[in-house]
């Protein structure tokens, strides 16, 4: 799995980035998670307003930083996709 957040190191970017990690860590689940902090790189996803939080190359959440619950949700659907898929 692989999880971006986007942001140029804000406050609030920093937070969403704690919350993925504690919730990676917590699910056990084996993922590269990437800070994107170059403008370029963010513009590449349809993102006005940062903190943004990508998951396999989908942009799940912009504009906030989502709780715990919205996170793990966020990540077990991945998951979920990864495994319909690998089975199809």
């Amino acid at each position: 799995m692989n999880i971006k957040v986007l942001g140029p190191g804000c406050a609030r970017c920093q937070s969403m980035e704690q919350v993925v990690r504690q919730v990676v860590k917590e699910l056990a689940v084996e993922a590269t998670i990437e800070d994107v902090k170059d403008m370029k790189k963010i513009m590449e996803y349809p993102i006005l307003t940062t903190p943004g939080l990508v998951i396999n190359e989908e942009l799940v959440c912009k504009g906030k930083v989502p709780t715990r619950a919205e996170v793990t949700q966020f990540i077990v659907n991945a998951l979920y996709k990864e495994e319909k898929e690998s089975v199809q």
